[in-house]
């Protein structure tokens, strides 16, 4: 085969997954893919469903194009359908719909075909590693990892991870943050995206995930159980919400987490960028002593659960009652105290102003003085 020795090839599968960190199926996987490739762009045409197979003891290799079977007398595409009559000539049980194979030996390759498949082979060769690395940290996702930022680019931030890399997406960013190459960074591995390009591992710096993760490192009693993280609801660069609660009586959750002198919030916030303000609160079974929470530093007259459901957002609706001088500290600048409030609940929260109240009517002179008359007879 000019240019292109199979035998030595298929000698070379052992070596290359060794060398790779691949199984051998994956390396012997790789190199028909390739041999199809060139079949198909020397002696095939473009559409062609090609598939190749190697016999691992002789070296030797076949191709195979699958066509579709299709109706008579239709108009078809001869690269990848066939009549049925004709089909037949090969195999009279085949019916509509069913894929025949043509089968071809793999002799010799011209120079081009070779090129084409020495190159689909480093390629798929790079991409079976990098995929290899990548499922090596399935058991990594959710877990925050140190990298270096390898690249900024207007759309994502590539960050080296050591032995893999992967991307920060614009909507997965602090807002705000800004991103310089050589820098170290935490990030949250958030997911591997899988798809016919390859595999992709997904980082995240905005999620509420990250804010997770980052309090677990921050306070210990996390990981004991004395105190648990019940809901976070995030405005990354902004503002977070996060509800807690002690599982231990007698154990302040509010101030596990801010720590003394709010040393374990002020790491977070050091890590996040001091832009981003962290509301910790308490979290409770009762709904409307949770909204209240919810709502803080707003102080709330009254939370009334409708039972009816929002039109705009589908959440249950819950009408809170507040004062005149509390109604912008419950909404918050553009909305976002009620808004996180309502991310955090899973409330639609409806601030009303509370109905001032009403004033005792004045009497007159005569009224006055029996009342002061009766109340001096009632004190001797």
């Amino acid at each position: 085969m000019e240019g292109l020795d199979l035998k030595q090839m298929t000698a070379m599968v052992k070596v290359i997954a060794e060398e790779k960190n691949l199984p051998e199926d994956a390396v012997i996987d790789v190199i028909e893919t390739a041999i199809a490739a060139a079949w198909r762009k020397e002696q095939g045409e473009k559409d062609m469903n090609v598939r190749c197979q190697i016999n691992m003891k002789n070296g030797q290799a076949k191709v195979f194009v699958d066509k579709e079977v299709i109706e008579d007398g239709l108009a078809y595409n001869p690269a990848t359908e066939i009549p049925k009559t004709e089909a037949w000539k090969k195999n009279r049980k085949v019916e509509l719909g069913d894929i025949v194979s043509e089968e071809y030996e793999v002799k010799t390759f011209g120079r081009v075909a070779s090129m084409t498949a020495k190159q689909v082979i480093q390629q798929r060769l790079r991409d079976a590693e990098r995929d290899a690395v990548l499922s090596a940290f399935e058991d990594k996702v959710g877990t925050i990892q140190v990298g270096v930022i390898a690249r900024v680019e207007p759309k994502v931030v590539r960050i080296d991870l050591g032995k893999a890399s992967g991307i920060m997406p614009r909507s997965e960013q602090i807002d705000g943050e800004y991103y310089t190459v050589g820098d170290r960074i935490k990030v949250l591995v958030s997911k591997i995206d899988r798809d016919e390009r390859g595999a992709q591992l997904i980082l995240s710096r905005a999620s509420d995930e990250f804010i997770r993760q980052l309090f677990i490192q921050e306070v210990p009693e996390i990981e004991n159980g004395t105190v648990e993280i019940m809901a976070i609801a995030r405005e990354a660069g902004r503002r977070t919400k996060i509800a807690v609660r002690g599982t231990v009586p007698g154990v302040d959750p509010v101030g596990t987490f801010v720590g003394g002198r709010g040393v374990r919030v002020q790491a977070v916030t050091n890590e996040i960028g001091e832009k981003e303000k962290i509301d910790v609160v308490n979290w409770s079974d009762n709904t409307s002593e949770f909204i209240r929470e919810a709502l803080s530093p707003a102080e709330i007259i009254k939370v009334e659960i409708t039972g009816e459901k929002s039109q705009k957002t589908n959440l249950p609706v819950a009408k809170v009652y507040v004062s005149q001088d509390q109604q912008s500290i419950a909404i918050g600048r553009q909305g976002q105290n009620v808004r996180l409030a309502s991310k955090l609940t899973g409330f639609d929260l409806d601030v009303t102003l509370a109905e001032a109240p009403k004033k005792k009517k004045k009497g007159n002179v005569e009224d006055d003085l029996l009342s002061a008359i009766e109340d001096s007879s009632e004190d001797e």
